[in-house]
């Protein structure tokens, strides 16, 4: 049987659904297990998040992970999540993205090269690095995994280091967990299409400042909404949304909670409030890209279903 070292993984599950003539009858499931109890096992399966009796299962065991995304799926989640996030100067070198917002996050400041450069690798880092110093600030290239190994390759070539890994985690709308009950008193996440001043501060306070240039970045995006959570006139907890890519993906991002108002569910009414938004404009996925160091973000949206589909490194030049 699982246990619970078991939950994150791919599992299957063979469960009892019925008898036929004295025999049972089986049926199989396979997803990863986001939860594990006395009484029922989690899934996250393509179709949606299955909540399974431990009384009905016949058999279950840990799978090897999904095939690796396709390349084509890689670019499609790194373009749509490069529209969610918007630099406020940007340039093309070939397919590639060169994004700059006065060194405001790494996502904004960094190349994404995706696709191709219209010239040989070395070029085009070399190309990347005359970019960023007419700009007056340091290069950064991001580099999705397995996708940009090649440029990777490449950078540690240069002597180039890498930030800490991120993780990009997916999960289909339909997959969240619906909303529970209404907690008594719990405070509503209230959605707006401009971020309040309150808003503003606890992110400032998350990303160290503002920028002229971070409100490009959180605001210029065709369809955004930012959460808030108030209690007694006092701000809580933030988030936002985006809708991009086609009209397909979510992307959430900025889900902070104040330190004295974290273990009461906040982040999750949050993303609830803001996928319900997002299923509402067609969406039909959510994406999130948090560090894989951030271990209490990582188990929280793990229990909401999310999945990693793929990984980046911000590769800087050698101090």
């Amino acid at each position: 049987m699982l246990r619970q070292q078991d939950v994150g993984h791919r599992i299957v599950v063979r469960r009892i659904v019925g008898i036929r003539e004295g025999r049972p009858l089986f049926s199989d499931a396979l997803g990863e297990l986001v939860e594990l109890s006395e009484t029922h096992l989690t899934l996250a399966t393509a179709q949606g998040r299955l909540r399974v009796p431990v009384a009905e299962v016949h058999r279950a065991k840990r799978v090897p992970p999904a095939r690796r995304p396709t390349a084509s799926a890689v670019v499609e989640l790194e373009l749509a999540a490069d529209e969610a996030w918007p630099a406020a100067v940007r340039g093309r070198l070939g397919d590639w993205r060169l994004r700059a917002a006065d060194g405001w996050t790494g996502r904004a400041n960094s190349a994404l090269p995706v696709g191709d450069p219209d010239r040989p690798l070395p070029a085009a880092l070399d190309a990347v690095e005359r970019w960023y110093a007419d700009l007056g600030q340091p290069p950064m290239v991001n580099t999705p995994l397995p996708l940009a190994a090649p440029v990777g390759a490449e950078l540690d070539a240069r002597g180039w280091v890498g930030r800490p890994p991120v993780l990009v985690q997916t999960v289909p709308l339909a997959g969240l967990p619906p909303a529970a009950p209404e907690r008594a008193g719990a405070p509503p996440v209230e959605l707006t299409a401009e971020p309040s001043d309150d808003w503003l501060t606890v992110a400032a306070g998350r990303k160290g400042g503002l920028p002229d240039a971070a409100r490009h970045v959180l605001t210029a995006v065709d369809q955004v909404r930012f959460a808030h959570v108030y209690a007694d006139g006092t701000l809580l907890a933030i988030g936002r949304g985006t809708v991009t890519g086609q009209g397909r993906w979510l992307g959430l991002s900025l889900i902070e909670v104040l330190p004295e108002a974290r273990r009461q569910g906040l982040a999750g009414l949050i993303i609830r409030a803001l996928a319900d938004w997002g299923a509402a404009t067609g969406a039909s996925r959510a994406f999130l890209q948090v560090e894989q160091r951030n271990t209490p973000a990582v188990t929280l949206y793990r229990a909401l279903g999310f999945t990693t589909h793929h990984t980046y490194l911000t590769r800087t030049p050698p101090p």
